[in-house]
């Protein structure tokens, strides 16, 4: 027995462990051609999102697909260790236990990090397998197992001995919160609303003073000089001289630079070589003093004199009543300034000198400008990110690869002395020692002289080699599966990573395989609430990806996103959605349990089934048509739109309709067996799409073996087929839209059988006037050449269709019904004209509005017409 309705819940564990049992997901290399996708790899103690959903539920319908085309479908799932969040959740953990992570060695403090991964890690991946995603989680990683960690250092050592790789003590943007620095793509700018100071330093040895203008008063202890612009006349007079830095009373020199604007501010500039990049430069040239007056979490050090241990912000406040008691305040003014700020944290960000590892990229990015911007190896989708692409690459700066932090890959440099080039960069500490004895010049070195870099790489070094170390490609180039697998296909991701993640991949790839790593980057939009507000728990407007499923079921889940998710737009998302995607679900269900409810018989087919079959045939393939060159195109909504089309309104409004046995008739065979062929081509089609309700009814169809199931089932193939059949069938169903419309209007019964006329100057084909039959109920279809008096008409383009009155229809009440029409439609007519005909509102009017009017005439009239002819077959 067909179940009354389709149990989600129940359908999705079945199949999902009958596809895992049967290994249907796993890839090996062989003689077909392969399609290979790499997970975008979510945060290892990460959850689910609509983010995630969306993104995953692409990719599963792209690797389902190509298995259905006959492709090696090969999706390697995996997680991203993720080291600034994974650390501060650790930190976070500890701090609640009463554990300070500087307490801790680096070894006991990494055995915290793996507990917690190891807890809390591929809870994500289990929920993907509860959207159906079909990975191949034999080949599952994580960014820290052993041989792709092996990967990210054979990477570093490599890159330092081409040269690439270099320490250097730089400004870089200090994450205060996370206490690490981030590369400039991981500083995110926003424009803030702060204040001016306008700060009063005395010259030495007078009772003159100058003012400077600043954002931040705090950082006045890390001044060393101040510098005005030689040619500003303002200021000839205080060349060669001093001034006293105010709270901190330091002396500093005035310096004379170029580099003042004598425009802005007041032309006197405060230096703060060690918390500006600007100020750095102007003190490396005047050779000053360097001051960094900040601890690692932003809080003022001894140089902050009183202040010393206070949070930066609290200092700002706090010094700012202090400058005005002593007089060094002479004004503040509001002002908005754009203020760099964490990626990951929200922290503000510090400017602060440090010395720390980099990569050179000038030479590293042209192979990847070039392959997307002229060669188009590698193209993205929508081809508008070309633009943001082209601006992140152009301006391009070196990469600061290190992080202060202990979870990652630890750099593998190693110390040997106390100066700053005593070191070299080896895979493991051995080598080192070999390097080490001969850089040194000293063969007494041991390991124990050694001491290993304390930092971490950049998460971003080890995912930019994903697609390369998946498949063993930095270890061990010559491997079977690197070789088969390599490059992959597509790449489903999202925008704001274009350049964290997927340009630096295309980076690694030419480096490394000189070689594009994908051809193809769908790049998704944003998940947002219907008002298109970003979604998040503070709003409360981000559901709970899980709890959808459960009420929708996954396939509606998917129908859902999927239906609003075009290219690279953001996605206006509501749950409404979800329940059209479960209504087409119970659509397609009650659809097969109709099909599956006929009684079968041997016996002949009736000539609407014959016509029927045909027509839906040609439907299909001109649909598949649509289908592959939307998926050309990446663009899955629409693909999905044109079979939701299809099964909707073809297969279930119109084409079981017209092949419907009659009331408690059978259907014939030939007919049922060609129905239960579309249905399952339709299935084959929903399949990527949907695809446990899709598996559950192809597998009550008729009894399968494994080898038999849809998941691995092929894919419709494109045929010839006639587009005038489905351009007469348009046409027929209006015909029968009219005569439903007729019944509807009057009265009719469908039971009561009636005649149809028609004046056939159309010249329309007759081939379905066996289906206009069935489907309007006709006893007799006959074609004439004159207008029929005594009866009910309609048109259709120019073919005029008579349906001559019978017992069942009140002449006298029609009659008045259609005058009654036609004074009202005469009447409305008279407006519109009166409009048109008056000047000043033609001449006025926007053109569009006119276009409006004129549009509204000529309906009215043609109304008229078809009114005044109704009326005319009545008398």
């Amino acid at each position: 027995m067909i179940p009354a309705q389709f149990n989600a819940k129940e359908v999705e564990q079945k199949w999902y462990d009958y596809w895992m049992k049967n290994d249907y997901f796993s890839s090996k290399p062989d003689h077909r051609t392969p399609y290979t996708i790499v997970i975008p790899p979510p945060n290892v103690t990460g959850v689910l999102h609509m983010g995630h959903m969306l993104n995953n539920t692409i990719q599963d319908v792209l690797i389902r697909r190509a298995r259905l085309k006959g492709f090696n479908a090969c999706w390697v799932p995996g997680t991203d260790h993720a080291s600034i969040a994974t650390e501060a959740k650790v930190v976070a953990k500890l701090k609640s236990e009463g554990i300070n992570k500087n307490d801790l060695s680096r070894e006991e403090f990494l055995k915290h990090a793996w507990d917690w991964t190891n807890k809390y890690g591929g809870t994500i991946l289990e929920q993907l397998k509860q959207l159906g995603c079909s990975c191949d989680w034999n080949r599952t990683k994580f960014t820290m197992d052993d041989d792709m960690s092996a990967s990210v250092i054979h990477s570093f050592v490599d890159l330092y001995n081409k040269g690439m790789i270099y320490r250097g003590y730089r400004m870089v943007n200090w994450d205060p919160e996370a206490k690490t620095t981030l590369s400039d793509e991981e500083v995110i700018f926003e424009e803030r609303q702060g204040k001016l100071y306008f700060l009063k330093y005395k010259i030495e040895g007078t009772e003159d003073y100058l003012t400077v203008a600043t954002t931040r008063p705090e950082t006045i202890f890390g001044d060393t000089a101040v510098c005005i612009n030689p040619n500003d006349e303002r200021f000839a007079h205080l060349k060669g001289k001093k001034a006293i830095v105010p709270i901190c009373n330091r002396v500093v020199p005035i310096i004379l630079d170029e580099y003042v604007d004598v425009e802005f501010g007041t032309g006197c500039l405060k230096v703060t070589p060690a918390h500006d990049v600007n100020d750095k430069t102007l003190g490396e040239k005047h050779n000053l003093e360097i001051i960094d007056i900040f601890n690692d979490d932003a809080s003022l050090n001894s140089f902050g004199l009183h202040y010393e241990g206070k949070d930066r912000f609290v200092v700002r406040k706090e010094i700012e009543a202090e400058l005005e008691q002593i007089g060094a305040l002479a004004k503040t003014e509001n002002y908005n300034n754009n203020v760099g700020t964490s990626e990951r944290t929200k922290a503000v960000i510090e400017p602060r000198l440090s010395d720390q590892w980099f990569l050179k990229m000038d030479e590293l990015v042209k192979p990847a400008i070039k392959a997307v911007l002229e060669t188009e190896e590698v193209k993205l989708y929508p081809s508008r990110f070309n633009n943001t692409y082209r601006h992140w690459l152009e301006n391009i700066r070196d990469w600061n690869i290190s992080r202060q932090l202990w979870w990652g890959q630890q750099i593998p440099a190693y110390y040997y002395g106390d100066g700053k080039e005593d070191f070299v960069v080896a895979e493991t500490k051995e080598k080192a020692l070999e390097l080490a004895k001969i850089k040194a010049n000293n063969p007494q070195l041991t390991t124990d002289n050694l001491t290993q870099d304390v930092d971490a790489l950049d998460t971003w070094f080890s995912s930019w080699l994903w697609p390369i170390a998946v498949f063993g490609g930095i270890l061990d180039p010559e491997n079977e599966d690197y070789k088969y697998y390599y490059p992959t296909n597509d790449l489903v991701t999202g925008p704001d990573i274009l350049f964290f993640w997927v340009a630096r991949m295309i980076i690694a790839g030419y480096e490394y395989a000189n070689e594009k790593p994908f051809t193809n980057v769908y790049l998704t939009g944003l998940v947002r609430d219907k008002q298109g507000r970003k979604m998040s728990k503070s709003l409360g407007n981000s559901p709970e990806p899980l709890e959808l499923i459960e009420r929708f079921g996954a396939d509606g889940v998917r129908v859902g996103l999927l239906l609003s998710a075009s290219a690279g737009n953001d996605i206006l998302f509501d749950e409404e959605l979800c329940n059209q995607g479960k209504a087409f679900s119970t659509k397609i269900w009650n659809a097969f349990k109709l099909i599956k409810g006929w009684e079968v018989a041997d016996i002949a087919q009736p000539e609407s089934s014959k016509v029927a079959i045909e027509w839906y045939e040609a439907k299909l393939q001109k649909t598949l048509l649509e289908i592959e060159d939307s998926f050309d195109k990446y663009r899955i909504s629409d693909a999905l739109m044109s079979i939701y089309k299809l099964v909707w309104d073809d297969f279930c409004s119109w084409f079981l309709e017209m092949i419907k046995p009659a009331y408690q008739q059978p259907i014939d065979k030939v007919t049922f067996d060609k129905a239960i062929e579309m249905l399952e081509n339709n299935l084959k089609l929903l399949h990527p799409f949907m695809p446990f309700l899709t598996e559950e009814i192809w597998q009550r169809i008729t009894d399968r073996t494994p080898e038999q199931a849809l998941i691995i089932g092929e894919w419709p193939k494109a045929k010839a087929f006639d587009e005038k059949l489905i351009a007469d069938f348009d046409f027929a169903t209006e015909v029968i839209s009219g005569i439903r419309t007729i019944r509807k209007d009057k009265n009719i019964p469908f039971k009561d059988a009636i005649e149809l006329k028609v004046v056939n100057a159309e010249k329309a084909a007759t081939y379905f006037d066996s289906v206009i039959n069935k489907l309007g109920n006709i006893t007799a279809l006959t074609y004439v050449s004159n207008k029929v008096d005594g009866a009910l008409s309609y048109r259709v383009k120019s073919n005029e269709y008579f349906i001559p009155i019978t017992g069942n229809i009140d002449v006298e009440a029609e009659i008045a019904k259609l005058t009654e029409e036609l004074n009202y439609t005469q009447g409305f007519l008279k407006s519109v004209q009166a409009k048109l005909s008056n000047e000043k509102f033609v001449a006025g009017a926007p053109e569009q509005v006119i276009a409006n009017e004129r549009k509204k005439e000529a309906d009215a009239l043609a109304k008229i017409a078809t009114i005044e002819q109704s009326l005319a077959g009545l008398k």
